[in-house]
This record gives structure tokens, sequence and C-alpha cells, in this order.
């Protein structure tokens, strides 16, 4: 069963909302990094936060990279999401495990911390990539992404990301929501939406007492009628490949790879975003070599 995310525009055209389950996305990472609670709510809410805004944002062979870089000891958290609702990510220390906040939820502002920035790289394949950048300014990454979307989108924003974690470590639940204010929206419409997010529980909580997407979608929207315009998969994607590092290697110099010869009979590469390995003999090595230099 793969995850699901879908798109709708309000009747009235005020506004855009996306609702996204990534539970099985959100697992097949905590499972390919061995991510420990703090630091798979993290990456997990930075995937989710990424799907949502890239099949917003993106056309169809469009890539989008995003950075959250705090004070805090996850570190460094990357991700990669496209249009078509795939993603893959890493964090830099999958082992961070805190007590609970003092709403008794995940930790999460702990883990990242509270000061850094948030990046956003889109490969619009122009000459040269968009980057925009904000600070953080919550550390609970929602309203992270809410914050760099008005200030480097000038698109306001509505942002919620949610990972429940199981005692044994596993993703129970995983999804979030966006919804953008459009120029026609007054201050009533923006209140109601408000109103409706004042009440509303975290969204891993609503999927835990078994609601649909669709029936988020309502709860969130509770009063302004929505057409769904679309429903795409979502989905764990690494593109990476021995070929992909066989280039990689050949921009070592030879003695640099000469070495790896010598000294360890060959070498294994590791892809970051999906922990795939994969293993060069000497041989595989001496090729490389020999193809740089004919």
């Amino acid at each position: 069963m793969t995850d699901k995310l879908i798109k709708a525009v309000s009747t009235n055209g005020k506004f855009r909302v996306y609702v996204i389950d990534a539970t099985q996305t959100v697992a097949e990472a905590q499972q390919r990094h061995d991510t420990w609670t703090n630091s798979t709510a993290a990456l997990g809410r930075t995937m989710i936060g990424s799907i949502l805004i890239a099949t917003s944002a993106l056309k169809e062979d469009e890539l989008m990279t995003t950075r959250i870089v705090g004070d805090g000891p996850a570190g460094a958290i990357v991700v990669d999401a496209d249009a078509k609702g795939n993603t893959k990510g890493y964090i830099q220390n999958p082992h961070v495990s805190l007590p609970l906040n003092d709403k008794h939820h995940i930790d999460v502002r702990g883990a990242v911390g509270t000061a850094g920035s948030l990046s956003v790289t889109k490969d619009l394949h122009l000459k040269e990539p968009f980057t925009g950048q904000t600070p953080i300014v919550s550390g609970e990454i929602g309203e992270d992404f809410a914050y760099y979307l008005a200030k480097s989108e000038q698109i306001p924003s509505a942002v919620g990301v949610s990972v429940f974690v199981q005692p044994n470590e596993t993703v129970g639940k995983a999804g979030g929501f966006l919804i953008q204010t459009m120029p026609g929206a007054t201050d009533k419409d923006i209140t109601q939406i408000e109103n409706n997010l004042k009440i509303i529980p975290n969204i891993s909580e609503l999927m835990n007492e078994g609601l649909s997407v669709e029936e988020i979608m309502d709860k969130l929207m509770n009063g302004i009628e929505v057409k769904v315009l679309d429903q795409i998969s979502v989905q764990f994607k690494c593109d990476c490949s021995k070929e992909k590092f066989s280039k990689s290697l050949a921009t070592l110099q030879d003695k640099e790879l000469q070495a790896m010869i010598d000294e360890n009979q060959g070498a294994e590469a590791v892809c970051k975003f999906c922990n795939n390995k994969y293993q060069f003999s000497a041989d595989d090595l001496a090729q490389i070599i020999a193809e740089k230099n004919s």
C-alpha cells in the first residue's frame, strides 16, 4: 500500500490545500538510517514538508532540496523531493533520543535547535538553481517551512507536519498539510482557517483515529467548500547506482584510486540518502583509472 497526497482548491478560489499520508515513506527512511525517536521525527517532518512544497511548486521534472542546519544534536537534515511524490533524505546524527517536551510530545525543537537556517534549492533546469534561505524560527519544522514560504516566496501558508513514533522506534503514522492563501482571500476567510487549525489535533493523531486524508482535509477546511484536483502516490525513492558512484570515483586523482587498490584491494561507496552500499573491486578501480587515461 503506497502513501498518497491529495491536492484541492477551495471552490471560491481563495485557498489551495494539500494533505499527505507519508507513513510508509517515513517508515522506510527510519529503517534505512536506523533513526531514533527524535531524529525520526525531525527527518520525517522535513520529508513531509518538502513533498508538500515540491508538489505545490515544481513542474514534472524539476527537483527541490531542503537543508535544515540547526544548532541541536541532530545536525544537518537534507531532503530531496520532486513533483511526482518521490523523496529521499538523511539526517547527520540519526541517533538522537531526548525526553518528551512539556506538552508530552517528541521534542523536535530540542533535536533540531533554535538557531540556524532552512534553505530550499530548486533545480528548475535554468543556468543556475534558485535558492531561498530563512533563519530557523521554531525548530519544530512546520512553522519553519511556513516562515520560509511567507518570507522567501511571499506565499502566506499554514504548514502542519507530524510523525508518531512507536515505543519500539518504528513509525506509527506520519502526515501533514499545506494550506496556501490566494490573493482573493479576506481577513474573514483567513480567520476561519485559523480557527479550524486551533481546534484540530496533530495530523498523526487524526490518522491514528483512522481518518483518511480526505476526512482530514474536511476538518482543516471546515466551513469552506473544496474541490479535489489530483491525487498522487508518495514514496521513498533514491536514484543512486554503481554507475553514478563510478563517475564520482573518476573525479579522484589516479594516485588516490591506486592507494585504494594497494591498501584495501578495492573500495565501498555508501549512499548518504538511502544507505545502499556499492562494492568496487581492485579490477573495477583499475578499469576506472584506465578509462580516465584512454
